[in-house]
């Protein structure tokens, strides 16, 4: 299985077994200039292409030959089926409704299933992971961007327009800083390492202890309202910033979190790293694909695929 991650800071594609073991990678840096500067069409470029997707073909083109098919994980929001979706991620700007599925369908000559990065990160999770098992959970990135993927009695949640999950837009913060999606203090305006970054003018990775006990907090306030609305035992984090940050992040954050959930059924609610650290988001990837297009990576659901990692 050729897995692909469109990442804000990076690019990544592998190969991935069938039992979710990532066996081979190429990995390429953005280029932030070139996602933030240019004809915001989708298709269009000086010289006639998206220089993002150019990146990213670079890097998926030598693993072509070796494959049978392509699962994709790429930040959101999306529109679409698992084939044809376009893509409008907030961290590429000049992505308005891009057509990743169809353009590495048309260069591969592979099938290619794509979705949310976040969703990715709960089928990975769930298939080889700290998850594998529960049939209720929460999986999160931190990192540039914040999302969600949430696994409900063993099911991927979807959503009328597939864009469930998104919880880096609830706000944790009321009059909190202004988020791309339009509202003010929403978790990726307080959390994410872009916001970061302009809050303390350095990169994440440089956040002292305070920041990081700070937007470990700010995570679990998020989770909490998720956990009570949802009844969910688990979450588990993935992304730089979150992993980075290390264990002043996720101690304020279950310290937020058990403040935030008082009732009896809540209680028990924890948040976790996830278990598959950096091949996360190319095992997420391959799941995708088994997710929507093979015998599938959960306990339960319409597919149902035995844990074999």
């Amino acid at each position: 299985m050729l897995a692909v991650d469109v990442g804000g800071t990076k690019l990544a594609a592998g190969l991935v077994t069938g039992g979710g073991r990532l066996v081979e990678q190429l990995r390429t840096a953005t280029d932030p200039a070139a996602l933030t500067s240019g004809d915001q069409s989708p298709r269009s470029t000086s010289s006639g292409m998206d220089s993002t997707f150019e990146a990213l073909w670079s890097i998926v083109e030598p693993f072509v030959d070796r494959a049978e098919a392509v699962g994709v994980g790429c930040g959101g929001p999306m529109a679409g089926g698992p084939g044809d979706r376009r893509m409008s991620p907030l961290h590429i700007r000049g992505w308005e409704e891009f057509p990743l599925a169809e353009l590495l369908a048309e260069r591969s000559g592979l099938d290619v299933v794509v979705d949310n990065d976040a969703k990715a990160l709960a089928l990975g999770e769930g298939w080889c992971g700290v998850a594998a098992g529960h049939r209720n959970f929460l999986a999160m990135v931190v990192s540039t961007g914040v999302g969600g993927g949430i696994v409900l009695d063993g099911r991927l949640l979807d959503g009328a327009t597939n864009n469930a999950g998104h919880i880096g837009h609830l706000v944790v913060e009321p009059e909190g800083p202004s988020c791309a999606c339009g509202s003010r203090g929403c978790l990726e305006a307080v959390a994410s390492g872009t916001a970061i970054a302009v809050a303390t003018g350095a990169p994440a990775a440089d956040a002292g202890e305070e920041v990081r006990r700070r937007v470990g907090a700010m995570v679990g306030r998020g989770v909490g309202d998720v956990v009570n609305l949802l009844d969910l035992p688990l979450a588990v984090v993935a992304g730089s910033v979150a992993l980075g940050f290390g264990a002043p992040f996720f101690d304020a954050a279950n310290e937020a979190l058990q403040t935030r959930c008082g009732l009896a059924f809540t209680g028990r609610a924890r948040i976790v790293p996830a278990g598959l650290g950096a091949d996360g988001p190319l095992v997420g990837a391959a799941a995708v694909w088994h997710h929507y297009a093979g015998s599938g990576v959960l306990p339960s659901g319409p597919a149902i695929r035995e844990n074999q990692c």
